[in-house]
C-alpha cells in the first residue's frame, strides 16, 4: 500500500527526488531549500525488470506532481550511473539492469529534464545538505539493507572514480573463503552486512532483533556483537584508503547500531593505526530512509541548474 503526505506548496521553483529501492520506491517534492512540500511511497514493481520500473516511476512522479510545479527530477538507484548521470550501468541485486538508459526513457513521458545517480550516492549529498555530515568535506557512508552500498566524499565532493563506478564498499572482500556475492566476489561486505548475511546469523526478523536487543536479550546482543565485528573488519580497510572524518551508516539495519557500533568500534581500534583514525566519528545517518531522495533532488539541482 501506498502513503501520500503532503503540506501546502511554497513559493519558487520546485524539484522531485526519487529514491529506487528494491522493494519501495520513495519520492520527495521540495522546494530548492530541501523543504519538504509532498512526500509518496509506492511498492517496486515485481519483477523489478527495467520497463516495468520505469512505468512505475511515471506514474508515481505524476501522481507526486500532477500539476508539474517541479522542474527537475533526480534518481537515485541501486549500482553505478555513468559520469553523464545518464544511465544506469548495473544493479547486481534487481533483474536486468545492465546500462538501462534510465533519464533518456523518462525524459519524454515526464517533460522534464532527469538525472540518476548511484542510490547511496544520493544519501550522502542528502545528509551533507541537510543532515548529520553538513559541514564536514570527508565522509564514508555505508547503507545496510538488502544490499550494502555505500558512497564517499572527499573534500566535500563525490568520489566517481573512472566510469562513475567507484566507491561500492559492499563489494571489497573482507574473507576469501566466505560466501558467494551476486557481484562474483567471495566474502564481499555484502555478504556478511546484508540482509541475507545477518539472517545466517539468526533467521529472527531484524526489527524484532533490535526490539529484543533493546529489552537486552542476550541471544539478540550476541547476534548484533557478531554482526557489527564483521561491520568492523571492513570498515577498518575503508579507512586505510579514505580517512574520513566521518563514517554514516544508513538503510534499514542502521536501526540496530547502538548494538552493533560498539562492537565495529572495537575492530577499529585494533586494526587501523591511531594516526589513521585521528578525530573520527561513526554514527547513524540522521536523515533514515529520506536521505535518498533528499539527495536525490539535490542532485537535480546542482546538475540541472
Amino acid at each position: 500500500m501506498s502513503s501520500l503526505a503532503s503540506t501546502p506548496p511554497a513559493t519558487g521553483r520546485e524539484l522531485i527526488g526519487v529514491d529506487l529501492g528494491g522493494t519501495a520506491i520513495k519520492l520527495l517534492r521540495c522546494t530548492t531549500a530541501g523543504e519538504s512540500l509532498a512526500e509518496l511511497e509506492v511498492p517496486t514493481p515485481r519483477p523489478a525488470v527495467p520497463g516495468a520500473v520505469t512505468t512505475a516511476l511515471v506514474e508515481a512522479i505524476e501522481r507526486l506532481d500532477p500539476e508539474r510545479r517541479a522542474d527537475r527530477i533526480g534518481i537515485g538507484h541501486p549500482g553505478p550511473a555513468d559520469r553523464a548521470g545518464r544511465v544506469a550501468r548495473i544493479a547486481i541485486n534487481l533483474p536486468g539492469w545492465r546500462e538501462v538508459p534510465l533519464a533518456d526513457w523518462l525524459e519524454p513521458q515526464l517533460g522534464r529534464p532527469v538525472t540518476c545517480e548511484n542510490d547511496a550516492n544520493c544519501a550522502a549529498l542528502g545528509e551533507a545538505w541537510l543532515g548529520a555530515a553538513r559541514g564536514i568535506d570527508d565522509v564514508l557512508l555505508l547503507t545496510l539493507g538488502t544490499g550494502v552500498g555505500g558512497a564517499v566524499l572527499l573534500d566535500g565532493r563525490l568520489f566517481r572514480g573512472h566510469g562513475g563506478a567507484a566507491a561500492e564498499p559492499g563489494l571489497i572482500g573482507v574473507d576469501p573463503d566466505g560466501p558467494p556475492c551476486n557481484s562474483g566476489n567471495r566474502g564481499s561486505l555484502e555478504s556478511f552486512c546484508s540482509l541475507a548475511g545477518l539472517a545466517r546469523l539468526s533467521p529472527r526478523d531484524p526489527r524484532e532483533l533490535v526490539r529484543a536487543a533493546d529489552a537486552g536479550e542476550v541471544e539478540a546482543l550476541a547476534v548484533w556483537r557478531t554482526y557489527g565485528s564483521r561491520l568492523g573488519v571492513g570498515l577498518s580497510s575503508l579507512i586505510y584508503l579514505f580517512t574520513p572524518r566521518l563514517i554514516l551508516i544508513g538503510g534499514g539495519l542502521s536501526a540496530a547500531c547502538d548494538h552493533l557500533l560498539p562492537a565495529a568500534w572495537e575492530q577499529v581500534r585494533e586494526r587501523v593505526l591511531a594516526v589513521s583514525r585521528e578525530g573520527l566519528e561513526i554514527r547513524r545517518g540522521a536523515l533514515g530512509n529520506g536521505a535518498g531522495r533528499l539527495g536525490a533532488a539535490r542532485l537535480a539541482l546542482d546538475r540541472l541548474g
